[in-house]
């Protein structure tokens, strides 16, 4: 599958909603690419990623203190505007979590850490080629959060590109095909897998728990 933000505002709601509340994932495990205006591109992990709504299609993350450590992530979005977020595969959460080392701005953690840039449609950062969920954005506000000094960074979906098979006719995705990783804490990683699922939770269809 792939939509573009128009394509995303002329869902039927029900799918809409379904299709962008499911792809932040839970607890996920998310490399977030960018490239600076001279071409410097960079790819960096975060397990911030949140849904923030669906009309308009928004995601949101935190960008930690930058205080003396440069983030290279957070100046190639304030430059250019653009960056993706690409779901991690438990088989390459290896070379993703290396990809938080504070390397030098010259160095690539694509190359440095043996991923591939991948380019569509004229998206102008990166995606992940070795990721299956991948999402472009553009930066429409940032947020600082007084209280420990981070940064909420809300981005609008330009561009979705998920595998057809993964999406049912309702818009809900099923990450568990890929393999998915979660993360707890800083580098411990978890395998995703779908358990169940359930309609929408209303009153009157409670059922008996026998409480």
């Amino acid at each position: 599958m792939y939509l573009t933000k128009s394509d995303i505002e002329n869902l039927e709601r029900k799918k809409r909603l379904n299709i962008i509340n499911s792809v932040s994932g839970i607890k996920p495990a998310n490399l977030i690419a960018t490239k600076s205006k001279n071409g410097q591109t960079n790819v960096a992990i975060f397990s911030s990623v949140f849904h923030l709504g669906s009309n308009p299609a928004l995601l949101g993350f935190i960008m930690r203190p930058a205080g003396e450590v440069p983030r290279h992530t957070y100046g190639n979005i304030k430059e250019t505007g653009f960056y993706t977020v690409n779901h991690v595969p438990i088989t390459i959460v290896d070379r993703a979590h290396y990809s938080s080392a504070k390397v030098d701005r010259s160095i690539s953690e694509f190359e440095r850490c043996g991923l591939t840039e991948e380019y569509a449609n004229g998206f102008h950062a990166p995606f992940v080629k070795e990721c299956h969920v991948k999402i472009g954005l553009s930066l429409v506000e940032e947020i600082p959060i007084a209280v420990n000094n981070t940064i909420m960074i809300i981005g609008q979906i330009e561009e979705l590109i998920i595998p057809d098979r993964a999406v049912d006719e309702k818009g809900y995705i099923d990450l568990s095909l890929f393999n998915t990783a979660g993360i707890s804490g800083l580098n411990n990683y978890y395998s995703l897998k779908r358990e169940a699922s359930f309609p929408y939770a209303r009153p009157d269809e409670i059922p008996d728990f026998g409480t």
